[in-house]
């Protein structure tokens, strides 16, 4: 069995590529460049050379690219998108538009002059012709992808404090991390992100999602170091984020 495992972050993509008939310390593993920073890099040379950005696509992550886009509409420069791209900078359309933005459709996106960037999340092309660069195969058993969702909050209302009471509403409803683990089509409907992120899997193909954050708690349990000593103080510091779990086995105390 072949899966596919991404872990979608702000500095970094961390992709894992588990085979069942090999070693597990052999796992193929790639340490690349997150979405967000490559949009960001994109975002950043449209505004050194006086172009125009033109943002389509869907939701994904947003800090360094939303940072950069701040910079180049401060530096005078036009910005366009469509309104699933714009929902990566504010889930309110109009906060978007308030930042300098031109909403446009798909169709009008494609007509304007400027650098054409889209935005996703998860891009199995590129990760395939990586893979096929080393003669490994493209085809995947199953495909598990984890990031962080803030969840579409209310206008007006934290997003972090939304992101609080999404895993209030989790632990709950079920104390445990594994919790956290979702089919596609379990996904609540305010976690846009997360949806937009299991809608680039290929259609048939057996897909899960986890929150980067009790991935990340559970994947220490797997150490015995820890798990054999309870309860635990669980630390998950990523670049942007940090989350702290205390725990006995899977359950937070």
């Amino acid at each position: 069995m072949r899966i596919l495992a991404v872990d979608v972050g702000t500095g970094t993509q961390d992709i894992l590529l588990f085979d069942s008939e090999g070693a597990i310390e052999n796992a193929l593993q790639l340490i690349m460049p997150a979405p967000t920073a490559i949009a960001e890099r994109r975002i950043r040379r449209a505004t050194a050379g006086g172009r125009a950005v033109v943002l389509t696509g869907m939701i994904a992550g947003g800090g360094p690219c939303h940072w950069a886009l701040e910079d180049h509409l401060r530096a005078g420069q036009a910005a366009f998108a469509t309104a699933d791209a714009a929902t990566t900078f504010d889930d309110d359309l109009k906060n978007v538009e308030r930042m300098g933005v031109t909403l446009v459709s798909e169709e009008e996106a494609a007509g304007v002059d400027g650098e054409q960037i889209r935005l996703r999340d998860l891009d199995l092309g590129a990760i395939r012709t990586a893979l096929a660069a080393f003669d490994v195969a493209g085809d995947f058993d199953g495909i598990a992808v984890g990031c962080l969702d803030h969840g579409a909050a209310p206008p007006g209302y934290s997003d972090r404090l939304f992101r609080f009471d999404h895993l209030r509403r989790v632990v709950e409803a079920k104390n445990d991390l594994r919790a956290f683990a979702c089919l596609p089509d379990e996904l609540p409907e305010y976690l846009t992100r997360a949806r937009a992120l299991v809608s680039c899997i290929d259609s048939g193909v057996p897909a899960v999602f986890l929150d980067t954050g009790p991935a990340a708690a559970l994947g220490t349990l797997q150490d015995t170091n820890v798990s054999h000593d309870a309860p635990q103080l669980v630390l998950n510091l990523g670049n942007m984020h940090a989350l702290c779990f205390h725990l006995r086995g899977t359950q937070i105390i």
